[in-house]
């Protein structure tokens, strides 16, 4: 397991687990931190895909259903011992509604809360008609990344540091603009379903994720822009927030 999973702390009497995915490019690191802040009650998770950290030269996954397949094959038997949530972030938004359909329709498991950040829903009109970013040139791509925020300037104008990092970005960011969800006729989940974002981010349409399930679904939005959970003021009201639900 702990080729996917970082976990800086490990909490066998837990009462729950919190899974986070990464956005895109990102590491397991920031959210492993989580482990360090949050009560004894959550166990944190990290993912941690190829192509980054520990697995730095592991083959890039190509499309979502790599994703989908390794973390389930990873974490099912804990997913079935006690009751989880998932958290994702962009990219990891969509990594982690991808996973939970999936446990839902091959295993009959759902999450007892799913917290979606900083993403329109799959198969809204505004995010099927988003530019391709996976396909701009190298100049462009980084003149984006510094448009809507989260990397340091200093990474952003080391080319070295870029060549190492871009083609993972991109990579990932391909993963999310191949893959295709159609609008569910049914709710397929029944557990709260919470969103974030960023209020100076693009807009995103997050109220299509309402139709994903039929609990309660709630919509945070903080100050900041894309990458507002990165913001320790911000970052402590994601987790409070998380843990009294």
């Amino acid at each position: 397991m702990d080729k996917v999973i970082t976990c800086f702390k490990r909490r066998p009497e837990a009462v729950s687990r919190l899974i986070c995915f990464p956005w895109a490019g990102g590491g397991s690191i920031h959210y492993a931190r989580w482990g360090n802040i949050l009560n004894c009650s959550i166990e944190v998770l990290s993912v941690k895909l190829p192509g980054r950290e520990s697995r730095a030269k592991e083959p890039l996954f190509q499309n979502m259903q790599q994703v989908v397949d390794e973390v389930i094959s990873v974490l099912l038997p804990l997913m079935k011992e006690k009751p989880f949530a998932l958290f994702g972030h962009s990219f990891g938004a969509f990594t982690s509604f991808a996973v939970a359909c999936a446990l839902k329709k091959l295993h009959n498991v759902e999450p007892i809360h799913v917290f979606l950040s900083g993403a329109s829903a799959p198969y809204s009109e505004s995010r099927l008609n988003y530019p391709k970013r996976s396909e701009l040139s190298d100049e462009d791509f980084v003149r984006w990344m510094t448009s809507i925020g989260g990397t340091p300037p200093e990474l952003l104008s080391n080319p070295e540091i870029m060549r190492l990092f871009l083609p993972t970005l991109k990579a990932d960011l391909k993963v999310v603009e191949s893959y295709r969800c159609i609008r569910p006729e049914q709710p397929l989940l029944s557990c709260p379903v919470t969103c974030f974002d960023g209020k100076d981010d693009i807009p995103h349409d997050l109220q299509a994720w309402k139709e994903i399930t039929t609990g309660e679904f709630t919509v945070k939005m903080l100050d900041g822009s894309h990458f507002y959970l990165k913001e320790a003021t911000n970052e402590k009201i994601l987790l409070d927030y998380i843990t009294k639900q």
